[in-house]
């Protein structure tokens, strides 16, 4: 199964996480901080990335938790 990337965004005046690619919410919260902690979970379980949203649905961050091809230089 290929590995979903999480998005924390608005839903029905609340925050949310969902599935790249997918119409349904995986969980709402009342705060952004909420939802975040929740995504990052969920991603840090699949490998996949969390993508962070603002109100008006511009990306605000991304954390990878998965096989970064280019993982930064130390």
């Amino acid at each position: 199964m290929k590995k979903s990337n999480q998005h924390v965004v608005t839903h029905n005046g609340e925050w949310a996480v969902r599935r790249e690619n997918s119409s349904r919410v995986t969980g709402t919260f009342s705060t952004q901080r909420e939802a975040i902690n929740a995504g990052r979970e969920i991603a840090k379980n699949q490998n996949s990335e969390l993508i962070i949203h603002r109100p008006n649905g511009q990306i605000r961050d991304k954390d990878s938790f998965g096989n970064d091809p280019y993982p930064p230089k130390g």
